[in-house]
């Protein structure tokens, strides 16, 4: 059997933290998302991440654990 090969960029995304994750959503608020990030020069990662933050930091704030 082959083993998997890693890319010099995987290397780089576990180096940094950086992890791939698959959701499933709407598609039209997905292509939507995706225009306003372009509209607004923001990347669609950065953009997630950010609002992920906003929303665990509330979470944390109404006093629930997770």
């Amino acid at each position: 059997m082959s083993e998997k090969k890693v890319r010099q960029h995987d290397k780089c995304d576990e180096k940094a933290g950086v992890t791939a994750k698959t959701y499933k959503v709407d598609k039209k608020t997905a292509e939507e998302f995706q225009i306003a990030c372009k509209a607004a020069g923001v990347a669609m990662g950065t953009q997630l991440t950010k609002m992920m933050r906003e929303f665990i930091e509330k979470v944390h704030e109404d006093g629930r654990s997770i």
